[in-house]
């Protein structure tokens, strides 16, 4: 098991209703709600207003969909994951202590956040 598969370890909660709705879901289908931080969001709108995705909802069935599809390849998932974040480590930009990384999400954490936007199906 690699950190990755470790990272949500502690979610005994989450996976306890997963494995309640299952049965249900496997007959109905799965409706969640999902936040997205302001510059995934936008790169979703953005999707949409370019009409490569119908609606938000359709563009997390289709990377859901991709996810599944590449789940047989984990070597090339974890291959593509070491890449990006090697490029991080060999930015020539100067890093940040992590002192200093450490107290800015704290104030990051600690502001206010305003309301998020909220998508509305459009009946049909």
């Amino acid at each position: 098991m690699t950190q990755l598969d470790n990272a949500f370890a502690d979610n005994d909660a989450e996976r306890e209703q997963a494995k309640a709705l299952r049965e249900q879901a496997r007959a109905g289908g799965l409706r969640f709600e999902a936040y997205l931080p302001g510059s995934m969001a936008d790169w979703l709108l953005e999707q949409v207003e370019r009409g490569g995705f119908a609606d938000p909802s359709e563009a997390v069935f289709v990377m859901a969909q991709n996810f599944i599809e590449m789940e047989p390849h984990r070597d090339l998932r974890d291959e593509l994951l070491r890449r990006m974040v090697q490029a991080a480590i060999d930015d020539p930009r100067p890093g940040i202590p992590h002192e200093e990384v450490c107290a800015e999400m704290k104030r990051w954490i600690a502001k206010p956040r305003p309301e998020p936007a909220h998508w509305q199906k459009i009946a049909r």
